[in-house]
This record gives structure tokens, sequence and C-alpha cells, in this order.
């Protein structure tokens, strides 16, 4: 088996990252990306690697769909910037704005959120995410304020689901649960999620696959909008055949990051043109992917040791669950 470990400058800081790493792998079925944050530990990052495995020695479930519309993704920027990006998103007709940033006050928010509402214009749909950084009472005076430039959806205002259905109680702005669904112990049985949020927003790489996935929205049984968790086009295409395969797709995904990435590994990134993202398998370049090869040893070591420990607690879950259950 191939590997390739990678360091991605990014545009923009993004998550408190600056450098996106890590590991491509090539199987049967092609090439896969195992890139967990750093909050993953080794028993976290096993969901992400069983993703990798399943793109590298299953591939995917077969598409009802050939092109997926996507949003941009605004990083918490001043709002000059904000409207550059979103006029050169390449057709995007939504946008989806970072707030609550850490030393950003709410002014900072309110401009960000209206100066992206102007770029669009009236007919072009404005979310935020605040990655559960509000209590409830923040959360309602937040969404009231930035709603003034018209809100679709507010992804993941609260840490918790009790927390997000006090919120939905009291706002008329349609919620989506991300941290919320991703980070439990078992996505498919969160409890309360359908009084905290009206949507659920999917992640391959967190919930273990594009299949897992699938499992995740039919139980969850809200509207699902897939977004990436910042991968490279590799990465990303599993994002896009999840996607593809949901039997309904009624908003724009959050697949539309690559730009945020200095550099990528393929030949033909997977960027949006006229607002949508074909759904297909780029093959890498193999000069771009020199270029994101990481130049530091040490990073290059503890990356495949990582997948090595990820691998190992893989298979201690797997003999752990056959002794508790050996039909």
């Amino acid at each position: 088996m191939s590997a390739y470990v990678f360091a991605i400058p990014m545009r923009h800081r993004f998550r408190g990252i600056t450098v996106r790493e890590g590991v491509l792998m090539h199987g049967k079925h092609g090439w896969g990306e195992f890139s967990p944050f750093p909050e993953y530990g080794i028993e976290g990052g096993t969901r992400w690697l069983a993703a990798c495995r399943e793109a590298i020695d299953e591939g995917w479930p077969p598409p009802v769909r050939d092109r997926v519309p996507v949003n941009v993704t605004v990083p918490a920027v001043d709002p000059a910037r904000a409207q550059e990006i979103v006029r050169n998103s390449g057709g995007c007709r939504t946008a989806k704005v970072k707030v609550a940033e850490a030393a950003q006050s709410v002014d900072e928010d309110v401009d960000r959120v209206a100066a992206v509402r102007d770029a669009l214009g009236p007919g072009g749909a404005v979310r935020i995410d605040a990655n559960g950084a509000w209590d409830v009472e923040q959360a309602v005076r937040m969404i009231r304020l930035l709603d003034r430039s018209g809100l679709q959806y507010v992804e993941q205002p609260c840490r918790t689901p009790a927390e997000m259905a006090a919120v939905r109680r009291r706002v008329d702005v349609p919620l989506a649960a991300d941290e919320t669904v991703r980070l439990a112990a078992d996505p498919t049985a969160v409890a309360g999620l359908r009084e905290a949020a009206d949507v659920v927003v999917l992640k391959v790489q967190p919930l273990g696959g594009v299949r897992r996935s699938l499992r995740v929205a039919e139980s969850a049984g809200l509207p699902a909008v897939v977004s990436s968790a910042l991968e490279t086009s590799v990465g990303l295409a599993a994002g896009l055949a999840l996607a593809a395969a949901l039997p309904e797709l009624p908003y724009a995904c959050g697949l539309g990051t690559v730009p945020l990435l200095g550099d990528d590994p393929v030949a033909e990134s997977l960027v949006p043109v006229d607002g949508e993202i074909p759904v297909v398998r780029p093959p890498l370049d193999a000069v771009r992917l020199l270029r994101c090869r990481s130049s530091d040893p040490e990073r290059t070591k503890w990356w495949l040791r990582r997948i090595a420990l990820t691998h190992r607690e893989m298979v201690r879950a797997a003999e752990r669950e056959l002794l508790e259950d050996p039909a």
C-alpha cells in the first residue's frame, strides 16, 4: 500500500489551523485520505481511518446524481476579504460564514455576515456556523442579531442537544447539528436530536465512511447537508460520493472547501463551477503530490505511527465487539 504524508498551508487560518496535514493512501479502489484534526485522539481517529479504508478497499455506493450544489465557506476574515471570497467562489449562491471566533467581537461577526449578504444579493442563502461556542442566551441574542441579514440556518450554535433545543424554542431560524452528531459515541442514536435540530450535517471521515454516514442520515430522519472536514480533493471525493448517494439533497452542501487550501495533490481540483461540483474521483498529479508532501521527516514519522496505532485500536475494538456479542 502506498502512503504519502501531506502538509498544505491554508490560505486563511481556519479552526485554528494554518497547515492542513494528513495521509493519502492507495488501494484497489483508488486513493483515500486519513486526516483527523489534532483534537481527535487515537480512539477518535478510528472512524477517520475506517472512512479511508472504505475508499481504498471497498469503493462507494452508486450515485443517484452526477453533480452536487455546494456553498462557499467564509472563514473569520474581515468584510472586504469575505466579499472577495464569495465573488470568487465559482458561482456559489449559498455561503456558510464562520462566527464566534475566539478573540473576535460581535461587531466583527455582524459586519462579516452583512458583507456576505451584500456579495450574494437578496437571492442568495446565508448560513452561519458557531461551532458550539455560545450558551443558550448568547445564541438567542446572536441569532436574532445576525438574522437581520437573513439566515437560512444556524449550524451548531451550542454544544449540547438540550441547549440547542432550548434555543430552537425561542428563535425562528432553523438549526443544524454537526458536532452534536459526529462527536457522539453513537451518531445513529443521539438523544433529543429531532428536538434540537432541523438539519443534520454529515461529514464522511468523522462518521466513519459513506455507508455509515448514510445510516446516520436515515436514523436522524432530518434533511441532510454533507460537509467536508477540510480535506484535499482526495478526501472531498468521499463527501461528494455521500451527497450523490443520498435519496434527497434539499440544501447546498459544504463541499466547496478546497479553495481554502494553498495546494491540492490532484490533476483537477474539486472546485465549484456555477455553484456545483461534479461527482468524480480525480487522479493524483505527480508534480502536485510532490509539492504537497511533508518536508518534515519527524512529522512524516508521526503520521505513519498514528496510522499504525489507529489501526491497532480498530482491531482491538473489533475484538471487544466480538467478545461482547459472539453471535
